[in-house]
């Protein structure tokens, strides 16, 4: 298998580089049934407009009733529950009648609740250091991505791409993904200022096929996702995290695709993961290569790397809408890893050094969904070591560990929740990822 682990970002094969100007890929036995190829349209499919087929109706008018799980028809919601008698766990929370009514009827004005922190003239730009930096690595993530989708079509076929189970359809969806980076890219270059915001570098990625290269996709952009959701609510700049949360949103749903496209469930977990910056730059740092010399330094620290030995990678899926394809055994499984040393010169241009102000590893830390759960550390020799994945769950029977999620070395185990979870870096001694599905 060609790719091995996060850790080994193998040079980009051959002499190919990314060409931002190519568009669409067509023909071939992939090309949709409404789709035509024009002569001389270098390669740009021409789509028929589908006619119509609405009578005019609406959602408007309900006409069926539908009575939840648990809830007494006779219309008493008094209905005291036991774990015995419950239709589902959890239910005695979200079913029957409050104790109390806990309606507040304060209002700023008719129709909106007092309170709230809204601006009324509202500026989208950064507000402090945190605020600049949180959204220049949200920027080199959304540009590799750009470049990152455009490589995938540049340097396949299309007989690659259906090869592995890819239409034309599927190929102008990813056109349509990397179209969505550069809006993305555009807005958070304004919020930076365009005179200081990063522009694109070369990059490097660990993938020589189309199922590699849709598996590196898929975590690349889980990993984004993620690290977006661990600031958000922490911007200084209220106004910029509102932009930021309606492109990060898209890139949850290009995650999702790219399960998709693995074959994988498509959203096993009930919860997204949020995750601190230096986690996420820690996982986008191998491959960003070289960088203009103007583009502004990314100031989170750069932990040494986990590699999973026994990572598991779904590279033997059929694409679909969704299946119930099981990577690993779940809990219990045994993870087999190695970290890189303190003070490695890595990141683009050696211009980054492995860091960590963490005591020796003690545990390993599963980051997932809503929790974070700890697995004492075994057999560790020589920056390597071992650790089982731990059965929690997030509220049963939801298992905690699912997707792809991320792992931690710590020197301790403490308790954080959502908010706070940034606390974790002070303890912190390598970061890595797990696909657990």
């Amino acid at each position: 298998m060609l790719f091995k682990s996060l850790t080994a970002a193998a040079a980009l094969a051959g002499t190919t580089s990314a060409s931002p100007l190519l568009r669409r890929q067509g023909g071939g036995s992939g090309l949709p049934a409404n789709a035509t190829l024009p002569q001389g349209s270098n390669g740009n499919i021409t789509y028929q407009v589908v006619p119509s087929s609405s009578n005019g109706s609406s959602y408007l008018n309900a006409t069926v009733q539908s009575i939840p799980q648990g809830v007494n028809n006779t219309g008493s919601w008094n209905v005291t529950y036991t774990n015995g008698t419950e239709p589902y766990p959890g239910a005695h929370l979200i079913l029957g009648n409050p104790t109390k009514n806990g309606t507040n009827t304060t209002m700023a004005w008719p129709g909106q609740p007092a309170g709230g922190l809204l601006i009324y003239k509202p500026t989208y730009q950064v507000e402090s250091n945190f605020d600049f930096q949180s959204l220049n690595l949200a920027l080199n993530q959304e540009l590799i991505e750009l470049d990152l989708f455009h490589n995938m079509l540049a340097r396949f076929s299309t007989q690659d791409f259906e090869a592995a189970g890819l239409t034309a359809d599927d190929r102008f969806l990813i056109e349509h993904m990397a179209d969505q980076e550069i809006g993305h890219a555009i807005a958070i270059t304004n919020m930076l200022g365009v005179d200081r915001a990063a522009k694109q570098c070369v990059y490097q990625y660990p993938f020589n096929t189309v199922k590699e290269a849709i598996l590196f996709s898929q975590l690349l952009t889980r990993w984004g996702e993620a690290g977006v959701y661990g600031f958000l609510g922490q911007l200084d700049s209220r106004p910029a995290a509102q932009i930021l949360l309606q492109s990060i949103t898209t890139e949850a749903r290009q995650q999702m695709i790219f399960r998709q496209f693995q074959g994988l469930p498509a959203m096993p977990e009930w919860f997204e993961t949020g995750l601190p910056q230096s986690y996420a730059w820690t996982l986008l740092s191998p491959y960003i290569q070289s960088c203009p010399p103007n583009n502004p330094r990314i100031e989170f620290t750069r932990f040494p790397l986990i590699n999973i030995t026994n990572q598991p990678y779904a590279l033997d899926g059929t694409p679909g809408i969704n299946s119930n394809y099981t990577l690993t055994e779940g809990a219990g499984r045994t993870l087999q890893f190695t970290w890189e040393p303190l003070n490695k010169t890595v990141g683009y241009d050696g211009l980054y050094k492995t860091q960590s102000m963490a005591g020796e590893p003690k545990f390993m830390a599963f980051i997932d969904q809503l929790n974070v759960t700890y697995a004492p550390l075994q057999n560790i020799s020589n920056n390597s070591a071992s650790a089982v994945v731990p059965n929690g769950t997030v509220f049963p029977p939801q298992p905690q560990a699912v997707n792809s999620l991320f792992v931690a070395l710590t020197d301790s185990n403490p308790y954080l929740s959502v908010y706070n979870l940034s606390l974790i870096n002070n303890h912190t001694v390598a970061v890595g990822l797990y696909q657990a599905s």
